[in-house]
């Protein structure tokens, strides 16, 4: 046990301490639940433990009372006990359920912060593809694969699809995991507190290259947000409906890219399943 212990000292739980702030409640959340649920199992071990020991076969001073059968302070206590820890487990649930649900809007940057009026959310756009994903920025009319970036303490609203299989959008220093399913839109809305660059990585198995569909998550200054949108815009790739048919394309290891421009009815399109045909004809169609 000291040896374990002593090895995994050296692991970093980004689930336990996280840098967004939906994340860090989701770790108390899991904390919480965990503490709660040990105090059952704690004792349940120990008497386990305890009573092998004191009534095994050699020892002849345990109390031998074979018509034994009932005892309600005993009940109470094996009914009492569990049923408390159930009721708080569910309250606990239900309140985080409704206060963490990823399709709520955020009111708070953090446990002391209050979002500023004035302040509007970053919009991101998210569909996992084979095996890699698109991240589109509507606002500022950009595209990334295999990285996103965001302003620390500014709310950003993810809007996530998918191309053609179920996947998971996952980072785990930000919030939980959210799927992406082709033709429905779901959503993330989550906050990053600290600079750096966190993992992210589907949660879900889609296929031969579900291993390596792997990014970068960077959390950026506002000055920082800004000269990464403008280095965004340097880049000489567009795009369009016709390389995104190309970029959709089954391909594993894929590198970054960045395009400078995107069109701007291609989430849509990608959401609606009409990418290559006319949306309108398809709805129709539907």
């Amino acid at each position: 046990m000291l040896a374990t212990a002593a090895l995994l000292s050296g692991c970093n739980s980004v689930l336990l301490n996280p840098s967004g702030s939906i994340a860090a409640q989701q770790s108390r959340l899991i904390v919480q639940s965990t503490f709660l649920m040990l105090l059952i199992v704690i004792p349940v071990i120990v008497l386990t433990v305890v009573f092998a020991w004191r009534y095994r076969q050699s020892n002849r001073e345990a109390t031998y009372t074979p018509d034994w059968d009932h005892s309600t302070q005993l009940e109470l206590v094996i009914w009492a006990a569990p049923l408390l820890i159930i009721i708080a487990l569910g309250a606990l649930t239900w309140i985080s359920s409704h206060t963490l649900d990823p399709f709520r809007p955020l009111r708070r940057i953090d446990a002391t912060r209050e979002i500023p009026a004035q302040m509007q959310p970053l919009t991101i756009e998210v569909v996992a593809l084979d095996w890699k994903w698109l991240f589109i920025y509507p606002e500022q009319g950009i595209a990334t694969v295999n990285e996103v970036a965001a302003p620390i303490d500014v709310p950003i609203n993810f809007k996530i699809t998918a191309s053609s299989v179920m996947n998971s959008f996952f980072v785990p220093a930000l919030a939980g995991q959210v799927y992406a399913m082709p033709g429905m839109q779901t959503q993330l809305n989550a906050v990053m507190n600290s600079p750096g660059t966190y993992e992210g990585f589907s949660a879900n198995y889609s296929g031969a290259g579900f291993s390596g569909m792997h990014f970068k998550f960077k959390g950026l200054s506002a000055d920082e947000f800004s000269k990464w949108v403008q280095s965004v815009k340097g880049s000489s790739q567009v795009l369009s409906k016709e390389s995104y048919v190309n970029l959709a394309a089954p391909s594993e290891g894929e590198p970054v890219h960045l395009y400078s421009s995107v069109d701007a009815s291609l989430y849509d399109a990608i959401l609606n399943q009409c990418v290559a045909t006319s949306c309108r004809s398809a709805q129709a169609t539907n």
